[in-house]
């Protein structure tokens, strides 16, 4: 779900309302106390649609395009008739297809009147071939049921016809996608666009469902924020969020004091590096001094000392004993581990340097594994982390995870969402769950989704940028007492924010590693 970058509200209500991760039980919940404090379905449904058209307008171009409406037996449908007949109104040549004959009264009610405007009402999908683009409102919250062959056929054909040019806008979320966890029932719309009404509904961050999201766009129809909390409890503290760039640019820390110095804004340590994987090394230390650390110490075998010093003169290079095969052998024992907000510890170490992966758990500071720190980790077994009593942040992909967490791997397949949450209670630690859309868990049971990303970070080295830049903002944090799971969330949206900005001046194929790692300093600059 891409959307333009740094998307910014200056709706409090709406800040609020973008936080807001709803599964399809959640959603009927909150909108049947809004009707049975009185609010008519039929008066809803226009106050839907009328928000909804002109956001359908702006993607299918101007009138007089042909429109191409599918519509569903229920409330969805009834949306998206409505939205029919403004379009007609406005200029458009509209034509609407019914698969299901039996309709819900209210829907029905729009299908006659749609019908009496002379809107024609197709009788397959295949009619709606030479359209210049196509509404979707076939089915909305609650689906459960695979879809029929006949439906399934119809989609296929549809997602054929589509292209940028010739765009599907998905009303709610995409049809066929079930609603809690974006599993695909028997076939999907693959829509350009979806308008996702009144809260973010879960399924839409599931991997599985991103190739059928397209760009997401909350459609804010006035959904009391009381009557959300009388469901979902206190807004504040809510089990699944979404991260926004509010949320995440407060927990940057940004603004410093105006007498700050290098000593009051933060000191990392960063274990890393092997003569095997020096450019790990080198990464994650670029990411980490683009976080604005104050002071940042590289450990690195001594073969690596002078490549880290001309390549980050900013670091404090520290020389380790090295094994034969050049990872390191152990940090130095007279190394005082707790003059560091934090450490981070993995990125090119080799499987080799467990004595350093024990030091560094055995520090009384924050620490963050990734890459060989997770995979030593996998070899140590997760009760070495599980009783540290400072924060420990896990950053594993999937590869990592089933290292780590065999029997959840096993257990939950490739529920990522799940398995984040599972995996932070069952480590005790902060589990960043890498992936499309990045999920950051808590052994409290919270869980953060990242909702933009691109696929230009899926290139060696983007982990150990994330490495680095989460290690550095954990430190500063550490400073100003900010929670490690809010710096985590920082982090994340900023290492996105970076790839987008990367990706749209480079292309996806140009964002190489060291590129994102030097696109971090525009993200501090949109801030501004």
């Amino acid at each position: 779900m891409e959307t333009d970058a740094f998307p910014q509200s200056g709706c409090p209500r709406l800040t609020q309302l973008e936080r807001v991760v709803v599964t399809a039980e959640q959603m009927a919940a909150i909108e049947s106390r809004v009707f049975a404090a009185g609010m008519p379905v039929a008066a809803l449904m226009e106050k839907v649609a009328g928000l909804t058209v002109q956001r359908v307008i702006a993607q299918v171009g101007a009138a007089p395009r042909r429109i191409g409406v599918l519509v569903g037996p229920g409330h969805n449908g009834g949306d998206a008739l409505v939205i029919a007949r403004e379009l007609h109104l406005q200029g458009y040549r509209v034509q609407c297809w019914q698969p299901i004959a039996q309709l819900k009264a209210l829907t029905e009610q729009h299908a006659r009147y749609v019908a009496s405007l002379g809107i024609p009402i197709v009788d397959s999908a295949q009619a709606l071939a030479d359209c210049d683009a196509w509404v979707d409102g076939l089915f909305g919250v609650g689906l459960t049921r695979s879809l029929s062959d006949d439906l399934a056929t119809a989609i296929h054909q549809l997602n054929g016809w589509s292209t940028a040019a010739r765009p599907i806008v998905s009303i709610d979320l995409p049809s066929g996608l079930h609603t809690d966890t974006g599993t695909v029932l028997g076939a999907a719309v693959q829509a350009t666009h979806t308008l996702c009404l009144g809260l973010w509904k879960r399924g839409l961050f599931r991997e599985q469902a991103l190739a059928y999201v397209g760009q997401a766009e909350l459609v804010d129809f006035g959904l009391p924020l009381a009557d959300v909390a009388a469901v979902l409890g206190d807004l504040r503290e809510l089990a699944v969020q979404r991260i926004t760039p509010q949320g995440a640019i407060a927990a940057l820390p940004i603004p410093r004091a105006i007498t700050a110095h290098k000593y009051q804004v933060g000191h990392l340590l960063l274990v890393c590096g092997s003569r095997q994987y020096p450019g790990a090394a080198l990464l994650s230390a670029k990411a980490a001094q683009a976080s604005g650390v104050g002071m940042l110490t590289v450990a690195v075998p001594e073969s690596l000392m002078h490549l880290v010093v001309a390549q980050v003169p900013g670091a404090v290079v520290l020389g380790c004993s090295e094994t034969a095969e050049g990872a390191i052998a152990h940090l130095p024992h007279d190394l005082d581990l707790s003059r560091y907000q934090a450490i981070a510890c993995g990125p090119g170490l080799t499987r080799a340097a467990h004595a350093a992966l024990d030091q560094a758990i055995a520090s009384s500071v924050p620490l963050v594994l990734d890459a060989d720190g997770l995979n030593l980790l996998a070899d140590l077994g997760l009760d070495a982390v599980r009783s540290r009593r400072a924060p420990t942040l896990l950053t594993p992909h999937l590869g990592e995870f089933r290292r780590l967490f065999p029997d959840l791997a096993e257990r939950l397949a490739n529920d990522h969402l799940e398995l984040a949450i599972a995996a932070a209670d069952q480590s005790n630690c902060i589990v960043l769950l890498k992936g499309a859309r990045m999920a950051i868990a808590t052994p409290q049971g919270r869980l953060w989704l990242n909702p933009q990303s691109t696929p230009a970070l899926a290139r060696g080295g983007s982990g150990d940028v994330l490495t680095g830049l989460l290690g550095g903002l954990l430190a500063q944090g550490q400073q100003r007492n900010t929670a490690p799971e809010l710096s985590a969330q920082a982090a994340v949206w900023c290492h996105a924010q970076a790839g987008i900005h990367a990706a749209a001046t480079r292309g996806e194929l140009g964002v190489d590693a060291l590129t994102l790692a030097e696109s971090l300093p525009h993200v501090w600059q949109t801030l501004l």
